[in-house]
């Protein structure tokens, strides 16, 4: 199955307690259907201190669930993806611009 979303890519969260907040993504977990969103669902980790780092309260982001997000478009307004054949290329684009979203 080909991925909707993808690391790097700019999107909007759709529900939950970041709802309207935006962020890239940088991990994505296709088995769990889950990903990481900077700035988006963090929550405070508590970490030991080490000899090499200080310890105390870090913000960490945690993964949120793959169907509350949504690509961006170029017009800043969050999309579906779909997929279509250009060339020999099977390639993602926006259901509302339809414009290509990585060429």
């Amino acid at each position: 199955m080909a991925a909707k979303l993808r690391k790097g890519d700019k999107v909007v969260v759709l529900a939950g307690k970041d709802k309207g907040k935006s962020g890239t993504i940088s991990s994505v977990d296709p088995k769990a259907g889950k990903a990481v969103v900077d700035g988006v669902n963090v929550a405070i980790r508590h970490v030991r201190q080490s000899q090499t780092t200080q310890g105390g309260r870090t913000p960490k982001a945690m993964p949120i669930d793959l169907s509350n997000l949504a690509i961006v478009d170029k017009n800043g307004k969050p999309t579906r993806v779909g997929f279509k054949i250009e060339g020999d290329k099977k390639v993602r684009y926006a259901k509302t611009t339809g414009d290509v979203i990585d060429a």
